[in-house]
């Protein structure tokens, strides 16, 4: 055992919440610890977030290309280099190495750890390295960003037949011709649409009734028919049942619902679990294995002396990589004023992304969905209306961008206050609208308010106009609804034209 050593704060975990942690920390001039046990940087930057947008990125710029007179017949017989998309992947990923990163963050005044780090009681936490293991001691603060890994369901042959995970697609360094892609969310429709636009043969198993469950109907209808147009084959209501790999390297068979298929990689997306087993939870009176409950300042709840803190998907609030940023420079910003004597009140400091959540799933159409749904709504008993529209009916211009333009939006509505809720883009180059969204909900900018901040002409950000052309509190004796829009008031869900998931 090396001597102890002893910090302000030791942060446990340098994905990018750890790391936005580390860096305000130091900034502050509190003497900190980052312990990390792989990468500095995480799995947003190496195997989630930064390689899957790289490798999704020349497909949406291909494809976009063939649907713009002028451009497609330059590039009609060609495709998507490969090789070259796998090039830039690798110097977004650098290549897997954190060696500029550590040194970046050791200039900022980080402490860097190499090595396995757990609970030892209070503000104590031991780094295994190697046979080896040091002592460190934090005087204000322990943090917990573990992040999570890739959930491996029991089934049989599974495990033998060495399926991939998130990482081993996001560094592939050749694209099998046919790929068996299980799950329904967002990581699954993107790892397909990834796939098909390289050139696999695609399967898609879905154990629910569609993809993207947790999205407005028409979003999940328009993704699977995109999907579907791609030549991905979509089974829904299916669990695999069954895998078998005789040949190391070889081809895979699968079972599910009775039929069988072969192909050559299963690729999992079925969910995630809390890296939070072995990490010494039980020495301070926690369970181990599940996600760290925490109040709004972060701190988790059952430790006295509110010391320990955990963030981003440890926490299982949110589990996107730009809400564990945000939760990091939060917490530091917590522990920094707590460190000075300050005593922080109930709601200073404190997190808030519930209830304005922004995500968008890069598949084609690219959906942007932030805050509230129409359904989750009206279950925290919320009184809403909504305004639908399609697009480019709603906003001709938008046939500029691309043939077959094909988008669809709607706004959920607090029928007493007016405030936006929530709102769901559906669209080419839509993801870009999140900010927006983002910061009417958050600031509660009521519709009526909202409508004035008027889109430049001739842009993308008009999606907005026709949802709020009406939008104003003498709307009633003002002329018809904008083409291609529609409101509904009813107390239960009301769809506008919801597609049809089997086409």
């Amino acid at each position: 055992m090396k001597a102890g050593q002893e910090f302000d704060v030791v942060v446990v975990g340098g994905g990018v919440g750890g790391v936005a942690a580390v860096r305000k920390l130091a900034a502050a001039g509190l003497a900190v610890a980052l312990v990390e046990d792989r990468l500095a940087g995480g799995e947003c930057h190496y195997f989630g977030c930064n390689p899957s947008k790289t490798l999704l990125r020349p497909i949406e710029v291909f494809n976009l290309a063939k649907a713009v007179p002028g451009v497609r017949e330059v590039i009609s017989a060609h495709g998507v280099d490969v090789a070259g998309v796998f090039a830039k992947r690798d110097a977004i990923i650098e290549h897997l190495s954190d060696q500029d990163r550590v040194a970046s963050l050791r200039q900022a005044g980080v402490t860097v750890f190499h090595g396995f780090g757990r609970l030892s009681g209070q503000r104590t936490v031991r780094v295994a390295q190697g046979d080896d293991f040091e002592v460190l001691e934090a005087r204000h603060a322990v943090v917990l960003a573990t992040g999570t890994r890739p959930f491996i369901p029991q089934i049989p042959g599974l495990v033998q037949a060495r399926p991939w995970t998130n990482r081993d697609l996001t560094t592939m360094t050749h694209v099998p011709p046919r790929a068996l892609v299980v799950g329904g969310g967002v990581v699954s429709v993107e790892f397909a649409t990834i796939l098909t636009g390289l050139g696999s043969e695609v399967t898609l198993l879905v154990r629910g009734k569609t993809v993207l469950s947790n999205c407005e109907p028409e979003a999940r209808a328009l993704v699977a028919r995109s999907l579907r147009s791609k030549g991905v084959k979509i089974h829904f209501g299916t669990e695999l049942a069954a895998v078998a790999r005789p040949v190391a390297g070889g081809p895979v068979t699968a079972a599910f619902n009775d039929q069988t298929v072969e192909v050559d990689e299963i690729v999992l997306a079925a969910g995630r679990c809390a890296n939070t087993d072995g990490i010494g939870l039980e020495t301070v009176g926690l369970p181990g294995g599940g996600s760290v409950c925490v109040n709004d300042h972060l701190q988790a709840v059952g430790v006295r002396g509110g010391w320990l803190y955990a963030l981003g998907d440890t926490t299982g609030r949110a589990r996107l990589s730009h809400i564990s940023t945000y939760h990091g420079r939060l917490v530091a910003e917590i522990i920094a004023a707590r460190a000075s004597g300050r005593e922080l009140s109930e709601n200073e400091l404190a997190a808030r992304e519930a209830g304005n959540l922004a995500q968008v799933i890069y598949t084609e159409p690219q959906v942007v969905r932030v805050g509230r749904t129409e359904s989750q709504a009206r279950a925290e008993g919320f009184a809403v209306r909504t305004r639908t529209a399609r697009y480019p009916e709603a906003v001709s211009h938008l046939a500029l961008y691309r043939d077959g333009f094909d988008g669809w939006a709607k706004l959920v509505i607090d029928v007493p206050t007016n405030r936006l809720l929530g709102a769901t883009f559906v669209g080419p180059e839509f993801s870009e609208l999140a900010q927006a969204a983002t910061l009417a909900v958050l600031a509660k900018v009521p519709t009526t308010l909202l409508r004035h901040a008027v889109a430049p002409h001739p842009t993308v950000n008009q999606v907005w106009d026709p949802l709020l052309a009406e939008e104003s509190e003498l709307a009633r004796y003002l002329r018809p609804k904008a083409k291609g829009t529609r409101e509904h008031t009813s107390e239960s869900p009301c769809l506008s034209d919801p597609l049809d998931l089997g086409r």
